[in-house]
């Protein structure tokens, strides 16, 4: 007997939609913090890479210098982000997350996880293990993406 092999069309589409309802529902976390999606995954990677500077923000996110400048002034505004000039090149300023805004991103961090390892309490053991399995392919396909 021979094992059908899946084609990546087939699967793009199975798990497109999957992805995108998890996400939404992730998203749903953030509401309460007063701090949008796009604001938070700014503030994640400011917090991951203190120092960092808007042209390598924007050019990581994929997003216009104007629109993260934006961003990070309400950031700022809200007391999660601060702005220091560099002091390697007096043109450029760095970014960092205050203590308030790491605490914004550990609480919405544990509303997450406390929220995805409640559905994921629900599969049975074999189900639970075959997501877990599938951790480490998806990392890679992330990894090959950037």
């Amino acid at each position: 007997m021979t094992a059908v092999t899946a084609r990546p069309v087939d699967v793009a589409n199975r798990l497109r939609p999957v992805l995108l309802h998890l996400n939404r529902h992730l998203r749903r976390e953030v509401h309460a913090s007063g701090v949008s999606a796009g604001q938070l995954s700014l503030l994640g990677l400011i917090s991951g890479n203190p120092g960092i500077g808007i042209a390598e923000l924007a050019s990581r996110e994929g997003m216009s210098m104007p629109s993260v400048c934006t961003h990070v002034d309400r950031l700022e505004a809200s007391g999660l982000v601060t702005r220091r000039q560099a002091e390697r090149d007096r043109r450029r300023v760095d970014l960092e997350v205050t203590a308030e805004g790491e605490r914004v991103l550990k609480v919405i961090r544990n509303k997450r996880t406390a929220w995805l390892s409640a559905q994921l309490s629900t599969l049975p053991g074999a189900d639970l293990a075959a997501v877990d399995a599938a951790i480490a392919p998806l990392e890679a396909l992330l990894a090959h993406a950037e």
